[in-house]
């Protein structure tokens, strides 16, 4: 199974793409997509379209896994990075992708074990379980990497409860 991971964001978008097989994860891909505050909205909800849907076309995943959106200040960044995750969910939807939503909470959780670990320790973590040199870099990539392993763990999860 290949999972693609999206940190949602509209000046930078975190892109991970795993691969889950014999019960072993491997990365395949991860970077960012980054979008100029001087370009018009629509342009960069575009540019950040035509290169998720690069991605998917290029790596073929089965399942796309996003970071639902948590603000609790600025309302102006908060609606326009929910047009980028609405663009990115859209360009999985228009590629038959199977959808996954995962709270930030969750994603700590599942990585973890702890729902309010630091960034660091998320870092740290994934640096770990996924076997890298180095703390994938920067920020947004890592946190999409998290998104992605957090998927295969709870989908593994719920495979290994439907056995039992």
């Amino acid at each position: 199974m290949i999972v693609l991971g999206i940190d949602p964001g509209i000046a930078i978008m975190g892109y991970g793409v795993v691969e889950f097989k014999s019960n072993k994860v491997k990365v395949l891909e991860n970077g960012v997509v980054t979008t100029s505050s001087k370009t018009r909205t629509p342009e960069r909800l575009k540019i950040l379209y035509d290169n998720l849907d690069k991605i998917i076309k290029e790596f073929k995943p089965d399942e796309f896994a996003i970071e639902e959106l948590f603000f609790n200040q600025n309302v102006k960044t908060a609606i326009t990075v929910g047009h980028a995750r609405g663009v990115q969910v859209l360009c999985a939807q228009d590629n038959g992708l199977d959808i996954y939503e995962y709270t930030p909470l969750q994603i700590k959780q599942a990585i973890t074990g702890y729902g309010r670990a630091d960034k660091q320790q998320m870092q740290l973590t994934i640096t770990t379980l996924l076997n890298l040199k180095e703390i994938p870099k920067p920020d947004d990539a890592a946190d999409a990497l998290s998104v992605a392993l957090c998927h295969v763990l709870s989908q593994r999860f719920k495979e290994q409860y439907r056995m039992n």
